[in-house]
């Protein structure tokens, strides 16, 4: 009896196994894009060169999946170096002290085909706090480069940086509060 239920237990700990999937982000072809409002009347677009996302995927039911991003905030990129510069400082992200920026999902929701309501919490700045991000599943195709399968994912958020203490010097009449994110992602199985 013993070694019959040893045998279902590496059975069902083999299917778990095989039911997971590990997806990791190309860094070619993924990253992290930002919008704030300046002086009130434009949008000023930035993104980090270099961000992952990683996805622990549940096969049979994605809302079980555990999902991770990963930025270098001081690969910051707005076009204009002297500003790249200042968000890099103190004033902003100060990444001398804080060089990582992490999300990790708390839990998935599916709200319609593709789409899904993910919570979890976001350290960023040396604070953590809980974030809501959608995330859209925009399909799969054959790489013809790579012969590996291809993931598309989009995640899309909006946060205040006064949560994470990040450029309390600014006023919202020269740098707006709300920040707006969009990912884009290209993930391949690890």
């Amino acid at each position: 009896m013993k070694k019959l239920m040893s045998l279902v237990a590496v059975m069902l700990f083999t299917v778990g196994i095989f039911a997971q999937k590990v997806l990791v982000s190309d860094p070619a072809h993924s990253r992290i894009q930002f919008s704030v409002i300046h002086l009130t009347i434009n949008d000023i677009t930035g993104n980090f060169d270099k961000a992952n996302l990683t996805i622990n995927t549940d096969n049979k039911n994605f809302a079980n999946s555990k999902i991770m991003f990963e930025v270098d905030p001081a690969s910051i990129n707005t076009h204009v170096e002297a500003r790249d510069n200042h968000l890099k400082s103190a004033d902003f992200f100060d990444v001398a002290t804080y060089p990582k920026m992490v999300f990790t999902s708390t839990s998935i929701k599916r709200l319609k085909k593709n789409y899904y309501e993910v919570n979890g919490n976001l350290l960023m700045h040396g604070v953590t706090k809980p974030v809501k991000v959608t995330l859209i599943y925009r399909g799969s195709t054959v790489n013809q480069m790579n012969k590996k399968t291809t993931y598309g994912y989009q995640v899309y958020a909006s946060l205040k940086r006064s949560d994470f203490e990040i450029g309390g010097k600014f006023p919202e009449a020269v740098i707006s509060n709300m920040v707006r994110i969009k990912g884009d992602f290209e993930l391949t199985e690890q």
